[in-house]
């Protein structure tokens, strides 16, 4: 289990995509195989599904070393689904 770092930029940034906190932590401490994925040089991309089976993507730091800090938040494009779930396979 990761430790998290909320503050009211970041809750409320992600809040504007329709995502709370609770379900992004579930989402990076629970990714599908493959993820994370490096995003650049300091960003990582995950995708899953959060605890009520919505899919869900995250994008953090580390910031400071071993803590996340979720930078952003959205579901998953209906694209984005079909492509998870044809990896599956």
């Amino acid at each position: 289990m990761c430790e998290f770092r909320w503050n009211t930029w970041n809750v409320e940034h992600i809040a504007e995509h329709g995502v709370e906190s609770r379900h992004a932590e579930f989402v990076v401490n629970h990714p599908e195989r493959g993820f994370p994925r490096r995003e650049g040089k300091h960003k990582f991309r995950v995708w899953g599904q959060d605890m009520n089976g919505r899919y869900v993507q995250v994008i953090y730091i580390f910031d400071p070393p071993e803590v996340v800090y979720v930078i952003h938040a959205r579901p998953l494009t209906d694209a984005e689904k079909r492509h998870l779930r044809k990896r599956r396979e």
